[in-house]
């Protein structure tokens, strides 16, 4: 009976055991169940954010709708600040191309001026080379004329006493000595006057003036021996002519003829009693005066 007694005890306790727990279970089940206490403090923040991703997936279609305005706004302003811009570019573009075509015009200007310049130049180089050839053809032209001119000039020198001696001896055929001589220094004295200037500052001029002396040149040593300053005379101590009405005297082994007159202000008789000299001054041979060292008249050299 005892050992019932303890089974009994033992099912006794077993089945409560067992029924107590399940209870138990059967209570947690039927009540919520409760969360940790983190958990319940970051359920405000989860909520509110999950609230402001419904809000944003529930926006209102007329916000979208306002920001697309806003954005064709935009873009019709940057489009219309475009076409504004356009007018200031086409015009800076247009100024560039202007720029552009007067630097390209001054360009071309100043190659053509130069084409010209070089083209003028090169005229008047031409022209110069013509002229150049004209005056040395002038000049050779000149020279030919005043060669044969001396030539001549020679010929009739050397001619002149011949005919001086062929005319003296027919004088003295026709004339007595006496008359022949006086006849010969009236006639003398006749030329002398004619060839007096009235003028003589306005009416003579030198060698240079005459294009320069052509007649015959006596050669230098021949000179220094016995003309210049050192070596004067009279004119009437020298045999005396009158050729073409211009009077010619010898002196030196040289004729030499007055081609100028001689001053009016010098005396009447100057050839007679005044001392002269001939010398070559420059550019060509001239009579000075001792009475008035500052006159020089022309003279041309002819050979015997």
């Amino acid at each position: 009976m005892k050992l019932l007694g303890v089974v009994g005890t033992t099912g006794l306790f077993l089945l409560l055991g067992s029924i107590a727990p399940a209870a138990a279970l059967q209570e947690q089940q039927e009540q919520p169940a409760k969360p940790p206490k983190h958990e319940q403090q970051a359920k405000p923040e989860k909520q509110q954010e999950q609230a402001k991703g419904r809000q944003e997936q529930h926006q209102p279609k007329d916000e979208s709708a306002k920001q697309e305005q806003q954005r064709q706004a935009r873009k019709h302003q940057d489009e219309q600040r475009q076409q504004n811009d356009r007018p200031a570019k086409q015009e800076q573009q247009a100024k560039g191309q202007q720029e552009q075509e007067q630097k390209q015009r001054q360009s071309q200007d100043k190659s053509s001026k130069r084409e010209q310049e070089q083209a003028k130049a090169q005229q008047d180089q031409q022209r110069q080379q013509r002229d150049n050839g004209t005056r040395l053809e002038q000049q050779q032209q000149v020279k030919e004329q005043q060669d044969r001119k001396r030539q001549q000039q020679d010929e009739s020198a050397r001619q002149e006493p011949q005919r001086t001696q062929q005319r003296d001896r027919s004088q003295e055929v026709s004339l007595p000595a006496r008359q022949r001589q006086h006849g010969q220094e009236n006639e003398q004295r006749g030329t002398w006057q004619e060839r007096r200037a009235h003028s003589w500052e306005s009416e003579h001029r030198d060698w240079q003036q005459r294009g320069g002396y052509i007649g015959y040149r006596i050669p230098d040593d021949r000179f220094r021996g016995h003309f210049g300053r050192d070596h004067e005379f009279r004119v009437y101590s020298r045999p005396v002519l009158v050729v073409g009405g211009y009077p010619r005297f010898q002196y030196g082994g040289y004729w030499f003829s007055l081609i100028d007159p001689w001053p009016e202000y010098w005396s009447d008789d100057w050839y007679d009693n005044d001392n002269v000299y001939v010398d070559y001054s420059e550019d060509g041979y001239y009579l000075y005066n001792r009475r008035h060292p500052s006159d020089r008249i022309a003279v041309t050299v002819y050979v015997n």
